[in-house]
């Protein structure tokens, strides 16, 4: 994957000691996974504070990107990921849950998203973890995790 176009911006001029700063960054990339088998990992924020529309929102997103895999990987939104390439859902508040293993399935991933409710702390280090155990150590495929998540660790170690 090559990064094709990138943009960044800070809001402010000079950054002292114990302040904060806003930083935006937009890159646009050029994926190949069709010809790069790839097992990607969502991580998706189930904690209490995704209650309602964060939750509702974050779910849309979450099929919205098992959407656009479909059709990336063969060039057809037929319900299953194609090349090669895998996806799996863990979830986490308190702890961390994987709602699938690395599969190809579309309505199997989109009915593990449509399952989650929200409660309980956001625990990243787990997800992490957790994330990281469904990747088969043996299998040539990139890998990669996506997560979504609106805040900060409330409970379990700072993910690092």
């Amino acid at each position: 994957m090559g990064i094709t176009n990138s943009n960044k911006q800070i809001n402010v001029s000079q950054i002292t000691c114990n302040e904060t700063f806003k930083v935006t960054l937009a890159l646009s990339a050029a994926p190949d996974i069709a010809a790069n088998p790839t097992d990607i990992i969502l991580v998706l924020d189930r904690s209490g504070s995704m209650a309602g529309s964060p939750l509702a929102n974050m779910k849309l997103g979450a099929k919205t990107f098992i959407d656009i895999i479909d059709e990336a990987t063969d060039r057809s939104k037929d319900g299953n990921i194609g090349s090669g390439s895998h996806i799996g859902i863990v979830s986490f508040s308190d702890d961390a849950t994987a709602d699938t293993q690395l599969i190809t399935s579309v309505n199997a991933l989109k009915n593990a998203v449509d399952a989650l409710s929200a409660g309980g702390s956001t625990n990243h280090a787990a997800a992490f973890t957790k994330a990281t155990e469904l990747f088969d150590p043996a299998s040539a495929n990139g890998k990669v995790i996506v997560m979504f998540t609106d805040g900060k660790t409330t409970a379990g170690l700072p993910a690092s």
